[in-house]
């Protein structure tokens, strides 16, 4: 069988209650671009490698046809986690403007030779902001 490889994960989704508010809050905190939108989803563009897809939970419960082809149902409720990557040199940065947003920090740890501020989202999603250096190997 012949070798082949997965370069990267190219979307990550969370299912929100409020579209409009939880696209607010993405925009916001983070400053992304709006890839695409609709009264579904939004998709938002993540340093220019990936994107964050932002469902209206219940919305994707049946199948969506596309030009090519069709999306299957999918669906997804509670709390999740997600992180995101940031230099080391920004994270005080970032501790300011969390609290500028009052956006309260939960929880700051040490990993390895990382570290990791926690957060939620207005649905309660668990957010990460990590350095470098928290997961052995990765950089």
């Amino acid at each position: 069988m012949k070798d082949i490889s997965v370069t990267g994960i190219l979307e990550s989704a969370l299912y929100v209650r409020d579209l409009t508010a939880s696209l607010a809050f993405y925009r916001q905190l983070f400053g992304f671009e709006v890839l695409f939108g609709d009264d579904r989803l939004q998709a938002l563009s993540v340093a220019g490698r990936q994107v964050l897809l932002l469902f209206r939970q219940g919305a994707s419960l049946k199948e969506t046809p596309l030009p090519g082809g069709f999306i299957p149902p999918h669906d997804g409720q509670g709390p999740v986690h997600l992180a995101f990557s940031i230099p080391p040199n920004e994270l005080e940065d970032w501790v300011a403007r969390l609290a500028a947003l009052d956006i309260p920090l939960l929880s700051r740890v040490t990993f390895n030779d990382g570290e990791s501020l926690y957060f939620r989202d207005p649905d309660d999603h668990l957010l990460e902001l990590a350095t470098p250096g928290i997961w052995k190997g990765l950089r």
